[in-house]
């Protein structure tokens, strides 16, 4: 089987509203062209992975059913706008709380898990959201990494990514439409 290129995206300040440990279905909020942005890539043949470091389960500030609910509702208000992701991979822990783990972002745990199991291939594939953590797998697995400049952006991040050389975007529907243009015709199609 051939391998197809992946968009890795962050959850939170990325595609919904960064709320601080989401825990309440009724405090998801897309971001405005999140869904376009998706269904762009889906066009595209390129499979929409959300990859989200979720800390607030180890602090004791959501359940792991609570989360559940929100990723059903992430799911849904996408649905409702013509989009979809593929799969969302999620890492409970905090290290100061339940130790180190390979799945907690920048780890490269849930991005292998992802690649084996939807047989991804991370060279053509774009990294991207509002942290360090989430533009730099792409450093070790290949692909694009493109840090978001948004208000939830901390400045530390910013300097960082753009030391180690990541592009910005101010918006996932620029990052999106910026990787879309080093694609190949066809990259994604099989």
């Amino acid at each position: 089987m051939t391998r197809r290129p992946a968009a890795f995206l962050d959850r939170d300040g990325t595609i919904i509203r960064d709320a601080n440990y989401v825990g309440d279905p009724d405090d998801v909020q897309l971001l405005p062209g999140a869904a376009a942005a998706i269904r762009q890539l889906t066009d595209a043949g390129v499979v929409p992975v959300i990859i989200t470091n979720q800390s607030g389960i180890a602090r004791g500030y959501l359940t792991a059913d609570d989360y559940e609910l929100v990723r059903r509702r992430v799911d849904a208000m996408l649905h409702a706008e013509g989009a979809a992701v593929t799969a969302t991979y999620m890492c409970p822990h905090h290290p100061s709380i339940t130790g180190s783990c390979d799945c907690r972002k920048p780890g490269l745990g849930l991005y292998r898990q992802a690649i084996a199991e939807l047989s991804l291939d991370p060279a053509r594939s774009l990294f991207t959201g509002d942290r360090w953590r989430d533009v730099a797998p792409a450093r070790e697995l290949g692909g694009l990494g493109i840090l978001l400049d948004v208000g939830s952006t901390p400045r530390a991040d910013l300097e960082r990514g753009l030391r180690e050389g990541f592009i910005t975007a101010d918006s996932l529907g620029e990052a999106v439409a910026t990787y879309l243009h080093t694609l190949p015709p066809s990259a994604g199609v099989e």
